[in-house]
């Protein structure tokens, strides 16, 4: 696994501007989340649980990676059923990219998405926890 150092520093005539890691993974989790078609963010079952108790985890489901070609960003999520995967994954990396650059002025080098499962229309918020406990299991 890549280190979690990001170059996330500017200088400018007033001071030094360094963003966190973790404030990028708010922004691209909110802007994959709220794409039509995306049903939810992958998260481990502790974060699904904050969710029911009414403390939103924006930042479930989003992995950043440095490397040589810069950073990197993993978004894990699940779709509704009946989506166009391609056009809805298109749709997360495009909006993903422009809030992180509109922001707080950095560039992605990679914007990936990884679907862990198609969400038939009456899924219950249980049946939602059981696949995130089985992604932990293994």
């Amino acid at each position: 696994m890549s280190e979690r150092i990001v170059d996330t520093n500017r200088t400018n005539l007033l001071g030094e501007i360094e963003v966190a890691p973790e404030v990028l993974e708010v922004i691209a989790g909110i802007a994959a989340n709220e794409v039509d078609g995306v049903y939810a963010m992958q998260g481990r079952f502790s974060k699904s649980m904050k969710n029911v108790f009414g403390k939103a985890n924006h930042k479930k489901g989003v992995h950043l990676n440095t490397d040589e070609d810069g950073l990197k960003v993993d978004i894990y999520c699940y779709f509704k059923f009946g989506v166009n995967v391609p056009v809805v994954a298109q749709t997360i990396q495009q909006r993903v990219r422009e809030q992180v650059l509109h922001m707080t002025d950095i560039s992605l080098a990679e914007v990936n998405i990884h679907i862990a499962d198609i969400v038939p229309e009456k899924t219950t918020i249980q049946e939602l926890f059981d696949l995130d406990t089985e992604e932990d299991e293994k």
